[in-house]
């Protein structure tokens, strides 16, 4: 009895290591201490009080800012260098193309408010700027350069037409605050892109104000900043927007600069990362907080219907908002493709205004989350091109309502010759969502994307079907 009590002992200790060491082998593999992210974002400067500093007066921000480089004597012509100021990339070469062009705000339509030529003293409300009011602006002259709106408090400061100080800013209080960028500084202009808030990121708005962690982890659980992340020197602010940009940055941010290897302790979530954006897991929704615009009809402008800012105003036609919008995806490797002014257009087909490039067949390019916004808006019935108007201002569309008028105004400042017939074509374009990273425990599960019902389109995206049954990229 007493050798079979020891016999029963030796196997159960021998089961219990049957099934423990590999589960030990297994969790020792990918559960190693991962570098702290901390380690990578760098240390927040210690402030100066700028009350005494700046005692004034001053009757303009170029007297402000002439005051600032006093001490800061090359802030501005480092300012002067980044596409904050220029609104317009460097030449690039696009697909298909036998010239590089420029990419930028200042010379390129998008399928919101449609392009700032022409509409300058309303579109440059948030240029880095002072006095952008047309095309004759001088952009070498450095206290044109806005200080304020980046490093005041926004709360004592805000920009008004052509860039210039919001009538009855108080400009010694304004310049006696400048600090460090906060939220409130960034989010001035890019959560309120569009004509509003939330309209055209779907990832960002004024929620990111004052975050909690379920809304952002970064930003509520850490309470991070805007330039914690969007770094750089010199005034070169990190970042890469596809709206905007159509190369592969080196600039760009990216999780892995503070998130090194190992991140994942469990393998087959490691394996996705060669195919999947950390996006794609950890951002399962936009517009948490506030609904996002997703379409926007121009062709309904200029009629005596019902306003509601959500729904329909007549100086701008239908819109179509969202909230808790889930992403569309697509293989993206860091550039994209660009409509540029003249191009012609099918009118019967979607046109899109930035196109992400990759493909399954792309090892650069990985499955990342996107906000689509569709539209409706002019073009030439005759030559075949989109038309920007001429809205703002006298004689404007929002002045007029009369969209022949707005585009023959407009001629001389987009170059686009209006040959008298109009349509409004289909277009779209991509945003990608970087912005409201969730808790690891709100990430995606297998099943969000693998389960019956799953999120993922995965011919759409090239395979075979669900890749599970396919073993990844083909």
């Amino acid at each position: 009895m007493k050798q079979f009590r020891y016999l029963w002992v030796i196997g159960l200790v021998v089961t219990a290591l049957i099934i423990a060491v590999p589960v030990l082998l297994f969790a020792s593999s990918g559960n190693e201490a991962s570098p702290d992210p901390w380690a990578y974002v760098a240390p927040t400067p210690s402030h100066t009080n700028h009350a005494a500093l700046m005692a004034g007066p001053y009757a303009s921000g170029q007297e402000v800012t002439a005051a600032c480089l006093e001490c800061h004597e090359t802030a501005a012509q480092e300012m002067m260098q980044t596409t904050h100021w220029t609104w317009e990339s460097e030449p690039v070469l696009l697909p298909g193309r036998d010239e590089p062009v420029t990419i930028g705000k200042k010379n390129q339509i998008n399928n919101f408010c449609i392009g700032i030529q022409g509409n300058w003293t309303g579109c440059t409300k948030c240029h880095a700027g002072y006095g952008w009011s047309d095309a004759s602006y001088d952009f070498s002259e450095q206290t044109n350069v806005d200080c304020l709106v980046c490093h005041a408090d926004p709360g004592l400061y805000g920009k008004g037409e052509s860039g210039n100080p919001a009538e009855g800013a108080d400009l010694v209080a304004a310049a006696g605050s400048v600090r460090r960028p906060t939220r409130q500084n960034c989010g001035s202009c890019h959560f309120n892109g569009g004509g509003g808030n939330a309209v055209k990121h779907g990832d960002m708005d004024e929620s990111l104000y004052y975050p909690d962690e379920t809304l952002d982890v970064h930003m509520g659980r850490y309470d991070f900043e805007c330039v914690d992340c969007h770094a750089g020197d010199d005034h070169q602010i990190l970042g890469h927007s596809i709206s905007v940009s159509s190369e592969v940055k080196a600039s760009a941010v990216a999780c892995t600069d503070c998130h090194t290897e190992p991140i994942h302790a469990d393998a087959r979530i490691t394996a996705h990362t060669d195919a999947i954006a950390c996006q794609t897991c950890h951002i399962p929704e936009g517009a948490l907080r506030h609904a996002t615009k997703v379409d926007w009809d121009w062709s309904t402008a200029g009629q005596d219907l019902p306003e509601d800012p959500h729904v329909y105003l007549k100086i701008k036609g239908n819109f179509v908002y969202e909230h808790d919008y889930r992403p569309i995806y697509g293989w993206w490797n860091g550039a994209a493709d660009r409509y540029i002014v003249g191009d012609l257009i099918d009118p019967t087909q979607v046109t899109n205004i930035n196109t992400p490039l990759g493909d399954i067949s792309d090892a650069t390019a990985k499955i990342y989350p996107f906000k689509i916004h569709t539209a409706r808006q002019p073009y030439d019935v005759l030559n075949q091109y989109l038309l920007v108007p001429m809205t703002a201002g006298e004689g404007g569309f929002w002045d007029t309502f009369d969209w022949d008028s707005a585009f023959r105004l407009n001629e001389v400042n987009t170059g686009l010759a209006f040959s008298g017939e109009y349509g409004f074509a289909p277009t779209q374009m991509y945003w990608s969502m970087d912005h409201m990273v969730q808790p690891k425990e709100n990430a995606l599960q297998c099943y969000d994307c693998h389960g019956e019902n799953g999120r993922m389109d995965w011919e759409a995206l090239g395979y075979n079907g669900d890749p599970m049954e396919w073993g990844g990229r083909q």
